[in-house]
């Protein structure tokens, strides 16, 4: 397998691998009214810092070639998947990983990691990327003006720019041409007590890989599974303390 295909790398190229894109273009989807995501919780209730949104990810369980959670995502966003992939909005993206030591391979889903310092928001010079209290890691669309200097600090390639004129877009999940997406952790349920579609249909193709809960939550399933199994966050040494966290690396 190529070391360079984005889509299959060794495991060591793979955690250590960071992004650097460049570029403005920005221009609203006509008719198209982009809410603000942090108003999403119901009933005027503000997001609480008692609860840190997480996940994790289980390589052992992530069978390659499903692309149930890909598939998911992108009903559930709207995200149109054109002939030209380069251009392609990804929300979240399978990776195969080969240890080159030993020749295992793995596979694994990778999504913004939804990181307590998050670059992203750091380098954003409008403040259209931002953390809410419970975690989730968001971008405004009305503030958002496609400078993509997110996408350039991101480690984890997390980030897409909008390069298309949208169609079949939901009202849940606000997106602009021009402006830079990634996933939001499916915010619209979680504010609604649901889990993300894409660990619903992961759950529903029998694999059980994704698991999502609150972190803060001693006694919760996520919380409990994550002192059972060795796990690990993506480039933790960048000090990001990543939400999603990957067991079977």
């Amino acid at each position: 397998m190529a070391a360079d295909d984005q889509s299959t790398l060794p495991r060591r190229k793979f955690l250590g691998r960071a992004s650097a894109l460049a570029g403005l273009v920005v221009s609203f989807a006509p008719g198209m009214r982009l809410i603000d995501l942090a108003d999403a919780k119901p009933d005027d209730e503000a997001a609480s810092a008692e609860v840190r949104w997480g996940m994790l990810v289980d390589a052992t369980r992530c069978v390659s070639g499903c692309e149930a959670c890909v598939n998911a995502c992108a009903t559930e966003h709207g995200i149109e998947m054109t002939d030209r992939p380069e251009i392609d909005a990804q929300w979240i993206r399978k990776v195969d990983l080969i240890d080159e030591d030993s020749g295992r391979e793995i596979s694994l889903p990778v999504m913004c990691q939804h990181c307590e310092d998050a670059p992203c928001v750091a380098v954003c010079p409008t403040g259209a990327s931002f953390r809410r209290e419970d975690g989730i890691v968001l971008v405004n669309k009305h503030t958002c003006i496609g400078c993509r200097y997110c996408m350039m600090a991101c480690p984890y390639m997390a980030r897409s720019f909008i390069h298309i004129n949208l169609v079949g877009q939901r009202t849940h999940s606000p997106r602009g041409k021009g402006t830079v997406e990634s996933c939001t952790f499916c915010v619209h349920r979680v504010d609604r007590d649901r889990e993300p579609a894409c660990v619903e249909a992961c759950t529903e193709a029998g694999h059980q890989a994704l698991l999502f809960g609150d972190l803060s939550d001693n006694e919760g399933e996520l919380a409990k599974r994550l002192g059972e199994v060795q796990s690990q966050q993506l480039r933790s040494d960048l000090g990001t303390n990543p939400g999603v966290h990957y067991h079977g690396l």
